[in-house]
């Protein structure tokens, strides 16, 4: 693992009291916390593109063509 690599970032100061506060209760760096975060935020994103290239191939719908069909059933 390399070495981690240093940043600033700015926070509000009322998230930056509950970062303070939170890391103190959990017995965690506010260093840690925010990678967990950034952490999970990167993995969403990461399922949501795997998502989106699995489908890739499935058929493209019309949204107004899709609309008008549910109006004539009577669905809307």
């Amino acid at each position: 693992m390399s070495a981690p690599k240093r940043a600033t970032v700015y926070f509000d100061p009322a998230i930056h009291r509950a970062l303070r506060l939170k890391a103190a209760a959990t017995d965690q760096s506010i260093s840690e916390m925010v990678n967990k975060a950034v952490q999970l935020a990167l993995a969403e994103d990461t399922e949501d593109l795997a998502a989106f290239e699995e489908r890739a191939d499935e058929k493209k719908w019309d949204f107004e063509a899709v609309v008008r069909e549910l109006r004539r059933r009577g669905k809307i």
